[in-house]
């Protein structure tokens, strides 16, 4: 009977590239995969055949010899040790390597073990915690020493997180003997799976702690002393390691990550290093000059010199008066931006004063203005020319 072609076996053009071979033999091979269907030898034979056609074009110097001379190219010798004709060879490991991982990932915990593991070895590391802490933009222009209240788990007191009643001690699992891992033969496959007794532990608890019930750790509001560096911004992370979540019977702890969000001001804006303060100035003052004052970080005041002429929107520089940038000795600078407020609810007299400004003003006062519509005018005279 001749040999079927081992790209349809695949289902693959010959074409096909190395991911897509094995991206085919994945899937293939977990349909056909014998635990999945116990007794069918259809299926058995089929996946014999998946690993048979794999082997020979997952090798680009076998694919080779295949494209060129089909099956002959593996008969009389021609495909050397552990040609694929022969059933599985001496790479059946390599190439089934991704498979198991989808296969018996849920047996083996997420991970493939690299030989036996002795006890105490498969320890719980505890789990990472967070924690969310809101800070003004002073505490963050300045740093912070804070003292936070943390729910979590902690080693057990009683029993000093190792689960058994004082005076006892975990006893070897009797089912693995210690390795935490069992192994179980499934058809022509040998399964290694972790351990149902243990949970991969490699020991067991006879007589377990009453404070703890047997988990090593017990639920307990810590309080912690944080320090929060100057110059952070909103989204930054603080670690505290080994302050997170004990781990389960004598594990090491997680770590506690402190996320830190900053709340608006009432007054400045921040971008980087660098922070933004809207100041409203009068009309006079902005049109005959003057000084302003404002408020800074440092919690001081600085004087701004307003020139005459001032139009709203002008910005001016304080430099060095910014935030601080985190682990360095740089610091921002602070941006004063003014808004040239218009007078309100006017009184007979200032009216008065103000259309007789209006009266004396002539193109020099606002030149601006006058070129703007001077522009327009002349856009709509070359119109109706």
């Amino acid at each position: 009977m001749a040999k079927r072609d081992y790209y349809d076996i695949l289902g693959v053009p010959r074409t096909a590239s190395e991911q897509d071979l094995k991206s085919a033999f994945r899937r293939l091979a977990k349909e056909y995969h014998p635990d999945r269907n116990p007794g069918d030898a259809d299926a058995e034979q089929r996946f014999k055949d998946l690993n048979e056609a794999y082997e020979a074009l997952k090798d680009p110097q076998k694919r080779a010899a295949y494209d060129r001379f089909g099956h002959a190219a593996f008969d009389h010798g021609m495909g050397g040790r552990g040609h694929p004709g022969g059933g599985f060879g001496p790479d059946f490991a390599s190439s089934m390597s991704d498979i198991f991982d989808d296969l018996f990932g849920e047996f083996m915990g997420g991970r493939r073990g690299g030989g036996g593991q002795r006890r105490g070895s498969t320890r719980e590391r505890g789990a990472d915690l967070r924690y969310n802490m809101e800070i003004t933009l002073e505490e963050a222009f300045n740093g912070k020493a804070a003292e936070i209240r943390v729910p979590t788990s902690v080693a057990c007191d009683t029993c000093s997180g190792t689960g058994a009643k004082p005076g006892t001690k975990p006893s070897t699992c009797p089912t693995c003997g210690g390795i935490g891992k069992v192994r179980a033969s499934q058809g022509f496959f040998t399964i290694e799976r972790t351990c149902p007794t243990c949970i991969g532990r490699g020991e067991v608890i006879d007589d377990p702690c009453t404070a703890c019930s047997g988990s090593g750790r017990v639920t307990r509001e810590r309080t912690l002393q944080v320090n929060i560096p100057a110059g952070v911004e909103d989204g930054t992370k603080v670690r505290l390691v080994g302050d997170g979540e004990a781990g389960l019977r004598g594990g090491p702890p997680g770590d506690l990550y402190i996320f830190l969000s900053i709340k608006p001001h009432a007054f400045f804006q921040r971008d980087a290093a660098d922070v933004f303060c809207k100041v409203p100035i009068s009309m006079t003052t902005a049109a005959l000059g003057g000084q302003i004052e404002v408020p800074t970080l440092e919690g001081a005041v600085s004087r701004v010199k307003i020139p005459e002429g001032t139009q709203s929107g002008k910005q001016f520089r304080l430099k060095g008066k910014g935030m601080p940038v985190l682990r360095s000795k740089s610091v921002g600078d602070m941006y004063i931006q003014v808004d040239v407020e218009t007078p309100r609810n006017l009184t007979r007299r200032q009216r008065e004063l103000l259309e007789e400004f209006e009266t004396e003003s002539h193109k020099e006062t606002s030149p601006e203005s006058s070129g703007f519509f001077a522009k327009v005018k002349d856009f709509f005279d070359g119109k109706s020319g």
